[in-house]
C-alpha cells in the first residue's frame, strides 16, 4: 500500500535524527582516549580579567574575591551592562577597599544594557593592544584555585589559543547530570581530535591577539562559542581542560533549567548557521567534521524527528496492517515516549536516560529553532534571580 510509506518515512527521519548523536558519542569516545596533555612550562603570559556583569548587586563580592584568591595576580577589566541595582557601587566600594587585590582595575558602564557579547565585543576593543591572555569568567561562577597558573601553562603550547574550563554544577536535576556528562565526553573528544567549537564562558581565556570584536555577532549569545570557534577557524587550537574546573549553580526549577538550555540552544545554533561554509572546508581538516557533525545534531537532527513524530501520528491515524515494520515501530514509539516524559519529570532510569536525554535535547533544540524562525533573538535573556539568591546565601 502506498500508506507504508508513511512507516518508512518515519523511519528515515528517526534514522536522520538520532544517527549523529550514536556517531559522535563513539568518535568522541575513541578520540578522548589521545588525551590532550597540558605542557609543564609556565608561558609566563600576563593576564587580564574580563569580567561582564549585570545586576550582580548580590554576589559580586563574593566573585571578586574569588578572583582575587589566585596565586597568579592579574588586571581586570569590569563590563556593566547598564545594571539596574548596586552592582557598581558595591564593586566599586570592595575594589577601594582591597586596592592590592589586582595589579590594576578598570570599570566600564555601558549605558544601555545590550546583551553580553556587546559587552565582551566592548571589552575586546579595549583590550586591542593588549598582548597575553584574557580571562573571560561570569559573576555566578566560582573557579578553582591555581586555575591562572593551569590556563598559564597551556599557552606554553604556541598552538593552543583557548582553553574552557569544565562544570562541577549545584543543584542539577536528572536530565542535566546526564546532559552534561554527555556534553563533557564530546568536547573532551573534540578537543584532543583537533578543537572544541564549544566552551563555557563561566572559565574561558584566550590569546588577546586570536580574536577581534569583528569575530562576534552582537544579536546573538553563546559568545563562548563564537569564541572559541573563531580561535580554531583563526588556526590555533580550542581545548576544553577537565581538570581546570569551575563551580556554578544551576536555577532551582526544571523549567529554569529549560529556559535556560533553550536559550544557549539558539546561540549555538546561528552559530553554526553562521559558519556554514566551513562544514564542508577542507582547509579546516578534521574540524570541519566537528562542526558538520554539530551542525547535523543542532539544526538537522531536531526537525528531522519532529517530521518523524509527524508522520508517526500520521501512521497511527491510518491504521496500517500489522507487520513486524509496524509492531517494531510501535514499541519505539512506546519507548521513545516514555523515555521523553520521564527524563523530563526527572523520573529517568538506567536504560532509558541516554535517549530521554537526547529527545529532550532535542525537544529544547527545535524550539530555539522555532523562535528563532519567528524572529524571536534570546541574546536578552530575563536573570535566574533564584540562582543569585541561593549564591547569596552560601
Amino acid at each position: 500500500m502506498a500508506d507504508t510509506w508513511l512507516a518508512y518515512g518515519e523511519l528515515g527521519l528517526a534514522v536522520i535524527g538520532f544517527a549523529p548523536f550514536a556517531l559522535h558519542r563513539l568518535s568522541c569516545g575513541s578520540w578522548a582516549k589521545e588525551e590532550v596533555k597540558i605542557p609543564e612550562k609556565d608561558s609566563m603570559l600576563p593576564i587580564t580579567i574580563l569580567l561582564p556583569v549585570w545586576n550582580e548587586g548580590l554576589i559580586i563580592e563574593k566573585k571578586l574575591a574569588n578572583l582575587a584568591k589566585q596565586e597568579i595576580k592579574a588586571d581586570l577589566l569590569l563590563i556593566d551592562s547598564a545594571s539596574t541595582d548596586d552592582t557598581l557601587e558595591i564593586a566599586t566600594s570592595w575594589l577601594q577597599d582591597f586596592p592590592n587585590a589586582f595589579n590594576s582595575h578598570k570599570i566600564i558602564a555601558m549605558p544601555k544594557r545590550l546583551g553580553k557579547t556587546t559587552a565582551v565585543m566592548l571589552g575586546l576593543d579595549e583590550l586591542k593592544d593588549f598582548q597575553g591572555i584574557i580571562v573571560m569568567t561570569d559573576a555566578d561562577a566560582t573557579i578553582m584555585p591555581q586555575s591562572f597558573n593551569r590556563i598559564r601553562n597551556w599557552f606554553s603550547d604556541p598552538q593552543v589559543g583557548a582553553v574552557g574550563g569544565s562544570p562541577r554544577r549545584k543543584g542539577i536535576l536528572g536530565e542535566e547530570e546526564a546532559h552534561r556528562n554527555i556534553y563533557n565526553l564530546l568536547r573532551t573528544g573534540e578537543s584532543s581530535h583537533d578543537s572544541t567549537p564549544f566552551l563555557e564562558g563561566s572559565l574561558l581565556a584566550w590569546r588577546s591577539n586570536s580574536v577581534n570584536s569583528s569575530d562576534l555577532y552582537s544579536n546573538s549569545n553563546a559568545d563562548d562559542a563564537q569564541i572559541a570557534t573563531a580561535v580554531r577557524l583563526g588556526g590555533l587550537r580550542s581545548i576544553q581542560d577537565s581538570e581546570l574546573t569551575f563551580t556554578d549553580q544551576m536555577p532551582l526549577t526544571s523549567k529554569g533549567q529549560r529556559r535556560q538550555k533553550v536559550r544557549r540552544a539558539q546561540g549555538l545554533i546561528r552559530l553554526l548557521s553562521r559558519k556554514r561554509k566551513f562544514w564542508f572546508s577542507k582547509r579546516q581538516g578534521r574540524f570541519a567534521k566537528i562542526l558538520r557533525r554539530n551542525a547535523w545534531m543542532h539544526i538537522l537532527s531536531p526537525l528531522a524527528i519532529a517530521g518523524g513524530a509527524v508522520l508517526a501520528i500520521m501512521r497511527n491515524i491510518a491504521y496500517l496492517p500489522e507487520s513486524n515494520l509496524m509492531l517494531a515501530l510501535s514499541i519505539t514509539e512506546v519507548y521513545c515516549l516514555l523515555a521523553w516524559f520521564l527524563t523530563r519529570m526527572n523520573r529517568s532510569f538506567t536504560g532509558i536516560k541516554t535517549a530521554g536525554t537526547i529527545l529532550c535535547g532535542l525537544e529544547n533544540l527545535l524550539i530555539a529553532l522555532l523562535l528563532a524562525g519567528r524572529g524571536k533573538s534570546l541574546h536578552m535573556w530575563e536573570q535566574h534571580t533564584d540562582v543569585r539568591q541561593t549564591l547569596s546565601e552560601q
